[in-house]
């Protein structure tokens, strides 16, 4: 009974430790939208840029915080081993004038227990880096947008060339089981005369250059994959299998009009502006440094002193109150023209930025005119050479059936083959181009939605 019950238990950890492994293998499905969602909970990159805003919120709170009540405690227990002496003149005690007799005043042990309050009334630091603090955090949601912005890009293109790669797999694997019915019918027909042995030479090579073409296909949608894996902070282990499929992405026909866009779209060009924003706070900041500071302040204590040091435990009438409240102002007289170079420095900083504006604005000008004419081009390119696999795969049947039926040769057969896989890479290659310009375009236009 008890070895029953023992092979029991391990047949069942055996069936769960099967189930929990089919589990594992058990590929993930992803659309692009959810490649893209998963990619925004899981890419590191992007999980910095998220601690980034909370960081500069906690700055706010921390600015904040400067401008509320500061309330402080501080304790103090002394052991004065020697006495100070204190000298008076003699005659106070009677003595003759012109000496002085040594006096110690003090205990041997004293103690003061203190609360402190502090609380700022006016300072104009304050106020504009609170502002700052704020503009601060703003600057931290433009990079979040820009690094959404970026894994997006890097996404879409990763996702579009498993695609491209998955489908020009398919074409290969038909390829080999066209060319290999091919091989073998031309081995056949020279079996029983009907073709010479130059004929399968040729096919053969066919056929061995596909087989190198398939391995290759098959290593680049890997490499593929794994792109799009580290690009979503997928784990590289697991597997990953598209949803979409290549006709479901609509690429987008423009018009003879050029796209209106703003430089505002654009983040690179919002993130100059909150820059600037910041720079100009911080000159007034430097500024206000020449403003007074006004702040009110208080304290209360108690003090006592004592020779028995057991006595500080015996708290009443011994501890001694004492208390302080006053208002107290700081200005700045002269400090040698340190604020003034300062506020310089910043106007010329300011100027840089402006420089850089426009410098982004040509950038802007230029990659847009670009990915444009490389859109339309690679729109058009696509189309002709969507028109050339299909003629090419005409050409290819009929030089066949041609063949098959002796009326063609396997020179024939051969170029036709050659010229319809050179028809599948040039159209699989204009596909994934014109896939990548878009991307291209949307970016350069500022139509890549980060709202997720």
């Amino acid at each position: 009974m008890n070895q029953f019950y023992k092979l029991s238990i391990f047949v069942t950890a055996l069936l769960a430790a099967g189930w929990s492994t089919a589990q594992q293998q058990t590929p993930a499905t992803f659309t692009l939208d959810q490649c893209i969602e998963y990619a925004f909970d899981n890419n590191p990159n992007l999980k910095n840029s998220k601690i980034s805003i909370e960081i500069s919120r906690s700055k706010v709170r921390e600015t904040v915080a400067g401008g509320l009540p500061q309330i402080t405690g501080s304790g103090n227990l002394a052991d004065n081993v020697i006495i100070p002496t204190s000298f008076l003149p003699a005659q106070v005690f009677g003595g003759p004038p012109g000496e002085f007799i040594g006096v110690k005043f003090g205990t041997q042990y004293s103690g003061t227990a203190t609360l402190n309050f502090e609380q700022m009334l006016f300072n104009g630091s304050y106020f504009v880096g609170l502002k700052a603090s704020r503009v601060y955090t703003e600057l931290s949601r433009q990079d979040l947008i820009s690094s959404k912005t970026d894994l997006i890009v890097a996404i879409k293109k990763a996702y579009y060339s498993v695609l491209v790669n998955s489908e020009r797999l398919g074409y290969v694997n038909k390829n080999y089981s066209r060319l290999d019915s091919l091989l073998g019918q031309t081995k056949a027909m020279y079996s029983n005369g009907f073709a010479e042995k130059i004929d399968v030479s040729r096919v053969q090579v066919q056929f061995n250059n596909l087989i190198n073409l398939k391995r290759n296909t098959e290593l680049g949608l890997k490499i593929s994959l794994n792109l799009l894996k580290f690009q979503m902070g997928f784990p590289m282990q697991n597997e990953i299998v598209l949803s979409d499929k290549l006709d479901d992405i609509k690429i987008q026909v423009l018009d003879n009009e050029s796209p209106k866009s703003s430089y505002n779209d654009r983040v690179e060009f919002r993130k100059l502006d909150v820059n600037q924003q910041l720079l100009s706070l911080d000159i007034k900041n430097t500024k206000s440094q020449y403003l007074p500071r006004l702040d009110l302040y208080g304290n209360y204590g108690i003090s006592y002193g004592t020779s028995d040091i057991g006595q500080f435990l015996e708290f009443g009438s011994r501890w001694k109150s004492l208390a302080t409240i006053g208002l107290r102002a700081n200005i700045s007289i002269f400090d040698g023209l340190r604020k003034s170079n300062q506020i310089q420095q910043k106007k010329i900083q300011w100027d840089q930025i402006e420089n850089t504006k426009v410098l982004l604005k040509n950038q802007i000008d230029m990659e847009q005119d670009q990915t444009n004419l490389s859109y339309r081009s690679n729109i058009q390119a696509l189309s002709g050479q969507k028109e050339n696999l299909d003629l090419a795969e005409e050409v290819y049947k009929v030089s066949v059936i041609k063949y098959q039926q002796g009326v063609g040769s396997s020179i024939e057969v051969i170029n036709a083959d050659a010229s319809f896989k050179e028809a599948q890479t040039n159209y699989y290659s204009a596909l994934y181009d014109a896939l990548i310009s878009s991307v291209d375009f949307d970016k350069a236009f500022g139509k890549i939605p980060t709202s997720k």
